[in-house]
């Protein structure tokens, strides 16, 4: 339940402009609750990269909405992840919630820095995104009919981003999220052939998956002028995450909200009538 008290605060959700961060504080916003957006263009600045910008981005928050960017995995991550912590502390923050990411290990690692923190704290534990397709790295392959990445045949529970969003506002705002942790997923295993199949028939287009060697993948991203953080994060999710470790459906979404989590079929069917993926 909602508390009058959650409204008077302010929650500083970083990566605010991001795929759930702008979900997350245009749903706090909404409902009446005070948001400060924490990202490199905002005012004041939060840069992950610049530790000076963090004290006055957290000065007078209650709660922190912690996204790292580009991934938890990232070497340094772990180091960020404490220091934000002992800000936090400092600054008289009462509530963390986390964007952790499953079957990586480096991410249980900054999970159990928020948990030790000594504050209330909710981890939200998630892998691959229904949005990568929209909004992402991939939008342009569904555009052209061809996902062409070196992902095979292992399956993920894909997961949405609203539901994830969902959750995180549910542990903000409301009693009885504390010391959670939320493995959110789809409600089904999906193989990167599914997902052509789903957005072919969602769209009208003929769309397929074609598996490539990972190399390859990796070194036709660089040659893009993808950043070297989008290069490294890419090459260790399908090199590493995407092994079958996190082959497995969980409850995460349904226990936090009460509700089943999306199937990708309706992020399909909706995201399509929107004309993300129409050709011009």
């Amino acid at each position: 339940m909602e508390t009058q008290e959650t409204r008077n605060e302010i929650t500083l959700v970083l990566g605010g402009t991001g795929k759930t961060g702008r979900r997350v504080a245009g749903q706090l916003r909404a409902t009446g609750h005070g948001v400060r957006i924490g990202s490199r263009s905002a005012f004041p600045a939060f840069d992950w990269d610049r530790e000076e910008t963090w004290e006055i981005a957290i000065k007078g928050a209650s709660n922190i909405y912690i996204t790292y960017t580009p991934d938890l995995a990232m070497p340094g991550a772990v180091d960020a992840i404490a220091a934000l912590v002992r800000h936090a502390k400092r600054a008289g923050v009462k509530r963390l919630v986390l964007l952790s990411g499953r079957g990586e290990a480096e991410a249980q690692a900054c999970e159990q820095i928020v948990m030790d923190a000594g504050l209330e704290w909710t981890i939200v534990r998630a892998s691959w995104f229904n949005q990568n397709f929209s909004e992402g790295a991939f939008v342009d392959m569904v555009r052209s009919g061809v996902i062409t990445l070196p992902a095979g045949d292992t399956p993920e529970p894909f997961v949405d981003v609203d539901d994830i969003a969902d959750v995180v506002v549910a542990a903000l705002t409301q009693k009885g999220h504390a010391g959670e942790v939320y493995e959110v997923t789809g409600p089904r295993l999906m193989t990167f052939t599914d997902i052509a199949r789903e957005l072919s028939q969602s769209t009208g287009n003929n769309i397929n998956y074609v598996d490539v060697p990972h190399d390859a993948f990796v070194e036709s991203v660089r040659e893009s002028g993808a950043p070297d953080d989008v290069v490294w994060m890419l090459d260790y999710l399908f090199a590493t995450v995407l092994d079958g470790r996190n082959a497995h459906v969980t409850d995460g979404v349904e226990r936090a909200l009460g509700r089943p989590a999306r199937d990708f079929a309706d992020y399909a069917r909706d995201t399509a009538t929107e004309g993300c993926w129409r050709v011009q």
